[in-house]
């Protein structure tokens, strides 16, 4: 179901910063953070639906995805995955792509997507729940967590993540953060929720196996949870890592990449440049 945490223009190294959980079968075909063949996007991709659930681009743009927990979905409706890839290809500004989204938001099931433009400025969450609406918000600057319901809201694992990285920040206050030591700190957390404090939206049993920020969990279908954990941090001066730990054939494994946004504009003459060799702790 994913959970993703993220700093928005309120760290003076840091004008984006974003930890990423993503959850799926482990059976299904996943590759890894990588360049996209033809393109200047840098993502994971499903290999079955061909979408994304976080990417972004050389030109300073990102997008990434959660569902929304719900009792009912379409078999029938579009894969959610190829939203965030239409924002890095559409050359539009946030809010005006969302705008677009409005005519066919309800072909999809839940969803709630973050759509940012560094170079501007902009963040737009956009969700299409509850049925029949599609909000459309600009997100301010501070410590946002979006996991299966709407942005902030107070679930167990979103509440857990906020106070952890909160200590992260007041331990580094303004320096570098070792975002790879963050990783293993707070998103492997395998810590439940106490059933009486589950949204009871579904099956309690699937709700409790969920409420962690690390989900693991035996299904009919196969093992269903965290494949990959994710750091993503663009500087104030433009250089952007990211930092990806992934399941390969049952085995963990880690890469960073680093690329740099030419085009973005210091928002303070002084910045000093920042090592992304921070993100390896």
């Amino acid at each position: 179901m994913c959970i993703a945490l993220f700093l928005w223009q309120a760290h003076p190294l840091y004008p984006f910063l974003l930890l990423n959980n993503r959850d799926e079968y482990h059976n299904r075909p996943t590759k890894a953070v990588s360049w996209w063949e033809s393109s200047d996007i840098v993502g994971g991709r499903d290999e079955i639906a061909g979408g994304t659930w976080l990417a972004c681009s050389r030109e300073g743009r990102i997008a990434f995805l959660t569902n929304v927990l719900e009792l009912h979905t379409s078999p029938e409706a579009k894969t959610r995955g190829d939203l965030p890839l239409s924002f890095l290809k559409s050359g539009k500004h946030p809010k005006e792509f969302a705008e677009s989204l409005k005519e066919e938001a309800h072909y999809y099931n839940g969803f709630n997507l973050i759509v940012t433009d560094i170079l501007s400025k902009s963040m737009v969450y956009i969700s299409n729940r509850p049925k029949g609406q599609i909000t459309i918000k600009e997100v301010s600057p501070g410590l946002h967590i979006l996991s299966n319901a709407m942005l902030d809201s107070p679930w167990h694992k979103a509440q857990r993540l906020e106070v952890g990285f909160k200590e992260v920040l007041s331990k580094y206050g303004e320096g570098d953060i070792p975002m790879k030591e963050v990783i293993q700190k707070l998103m492997k957390d395998k810590t439940k929720a106490d059933k009486s404090c589950l949204p009871h939206i579904c099956c309690l049993d699937w709700e409790f196996n969920l409420s962690s920020i690390f989900v693991e969990v035996e299904t009919p279908l196969g093992l269903y949870g965290t494949r990959s954990s994710a750091a993503l941090i663009v500087t104030s001066s433009g250089e952007v890592s990211f930092f990806e730990e992934y399941l390969d054939e049952g085995k963990w494994k880690e890469h960073v990449i680093d690329f740099h946004i030419e085009k973005l504009k210091l928002t303070n003459g002084n910045a000093n440049k920042v090592s992304t060799g921070g993100i390896s702790g």
